[in-house]
């Protein structure tokens, strides 16, 4: 018999088999637990000089991949259809009870007349019902903000040390104490100032902001760093798709039946979500502790995020991107409010059916958007998806506001196709740059900055529009476009100094051996 050959000299990591299994497990991908585990060990059993059987009892150190959660998009989608058939139907109820306690019994501002005589526009009691119900909608809307402000940034930090199942459950339950409050009003015709009382009680409850926030920050925890785009996106989608059903069939299903019966669905559709969120979704915080809930450290965690000297890069990252979101959500806003204004204004003089079909095109780019930043994704770094997602933006808005006939129009709400694709990249990288426990913080202050966006997009774009009749109808559309180039600025100049940044640590790792 010859010999068995030499031994090759064994490296520190060879001789450790502790160590090998280890590397093994962190350079290992998740997938299902006993297969991944599986093909784990036996890489590991091939590294080990010495038998198996002996390196076997190590195994304790491999990762195991935690079990599937129940995903956050079913509660995401019941409550933005709550919120979608809440909000049209609430308006128009306004206008008409307001109407009819001062005798006005005229068509009301959503009726299908195209562009009319204009004779409607002069009537005086019209106008003291649009003051009214303008005014009962500024009310309820800025009583839920303030209050929401308030209550988002107390229950999102406080999900980081609690769980995200807490400030799930009762801001669903607060949407669907505020669609009771809504029916009772219908129901008894008491006065409409219950309204008011209805949406405060729910932004005391955290309203769907919370729910916005906790379910990204949901996402956030159950997603690792490579797919969280993706999985942003999604949820993005269910916005979409949601909004879509709500507008379409809210708006016929008030034409045959009313407003009771819409509202049931409404109810339903909070309480569905409350129940999804009690009973199916499991908790996605890793580490619970009890927290107290009304105390100043949860407010102090969201300026910490901004403020804090520590780690000063990637704040100032964070505050950019912050900027960048607040302006594009600020165009989408204020874009989306005037579409239906400039639809049914000349030349354009679009009837009721045009109209429903211009609100599906806009609910379509979420769709489309998503299956986009999909494939975008397998060649293209997420910041270069999310440029191209505001070019598409820009031009679409460009086209829009030079449109004077039916095929242009639809022309820009088709180059539109990928202007959600932006959204879902800047909430991923804003995700990324915080720690695990600081998610519900940073989710919590973005809903906050969204509902800002709402407000100011509402009051920039609605005295734009007026104000530039004379001259330009879809001037607001190129305002929006103009103002949409500093956020691909913001988004561009962090890319290429993150890029400079690291182009200069491997250079300077290079030239260091040559130093020595």
């Amino acid at each position: 018999m010859q010999a068995p050959a030499p031994a090759p000299a064994l490296t520190a990591a060879h001789t450790d088999p502790s160590l090998v299994l280890q590397e093994e497990a962190q350079r290992t991908p998740c997938r299902s637990p006993g297969g991944a585990e599986r093909s784990r060990l036996s890489r590991a059993e091939r590294a080990a000089p010495f038998p198996a059987a002996m390196a076997a009892p190590l195994a304790a150190p491999a990762r195991r991949c935690p079990p599937a959660l129940p995903a956050a998009e079913p509660l995401l989608f019941l409550a933005t259809l709550s919120l979608g058939l809440q909000g049209p139907l609430a308006t128009q109820y306004l206008w008409d009870r307001l109407g009819a306690e001062r005798g006005y019994s005229g068509p009301n501002a959503t009726g299908p007349a195209g562009c009319g005589n204009g004779s409607a526009a002069t009537d005086p009691l019209r106008q003291e019902v649009e003051v009214l119900v303008s005014h009962w909608n500024l009310c309820i809307n800025l009583g839920g903000f303030f209050v929401g402000v308030f209550s988002v940034t107390l229950f999102g930090p406080w999900s980081d040390s609690v769980g995200r199942r807490p400030a799930l459950i009762l801001p669903a339950l607060g949407m669907a104490l505020q669609a009771a409050i809504y029916l009772l009003v219908m129901y008894l015709q008491l006065h409409v100032a219950y309204f008011l009382l209805g949406r405060v009680l729910s932004g005391l409850m955290g309203d769907y902001n919370l729910i916005l926030a906790s379910c990204f920050a949901y996402v956030a925890d159950t997603s690792d760093k490579r797919a969280r785009t993706f999985r942003v996106a999604v949820l993005e989608a269910c916005l979409g798709t949601a909004g879509m059903l709500a507008s379409i069939g809210g708006a016929q299903w008030r034409k045959a039946q009313g407003y009771i019966n819409p509202f049931w669905l409404v109810l339903a559709s909070s309480l569905a979500a409350t129940l999804y969120a009690a009973f199916c979704l499991q908790e996605s915080v890793k580490q619970q502790k009890p927290a107290k809930l009304f105390t100043l450290s949860h407010y102090k965690a969201v300026y910490k995020l901004y403020m804090a000297p520590e780690n000063l890069s990637s704040r100032r990252k964070l505050a950019l991107y912050t900027l960048a979101f607040f302006l594009l959500v600020t165009v989408h806003f204020g874009a989306k409010d005037l579409f239906v204004l400039y639809e049914l204004g000349s030349p354009l003089c679009w009837a009721a059916d045009l109209i429903g079909y211009g609100s599906a095109a806009t609910y379509l780019a979420y769709l489309s958007s998503l299956g986009g930043l999909r494939l975008l994704q397998l060649c293209l770094e997420d910041t270069w998806v999310a440029e191209i997602g505001l070019i598409s933006n820009i031009s679409g808005l460009v086209v829009i506001s030079l449109a004077a006939t039916t095929p242009l129009m639809f022309t820009g709400y088709g180059i539109l196709f990928l202007s959600m694709a932006a959204t879902p990249v800047i909430r991923a990288k804003l995700s990324k740059l915080v720690s695990e426990t600081e998610q519900g913080a940073l989710f919590a202050s973005v809903a906050c900055v969204e509902a800002l966006c709402s407000l100011v997009a509402a009051g920039v774009f609605n005295s734009v529009y007026p104000a530039s009749l004379h001259f330009m109808r879809g001037f607001p559309f190129l305002f929006g476009a103009i103002i949409l180039l500093i956020p691909s600025a913001i988004i561009g100049w962090i890319e290429i100094w993150d890029s400079n940044h690291d182009y200069s640590h491997f250079s300077d790792a290079s030239l260091s051996p040559a130093d020595d």
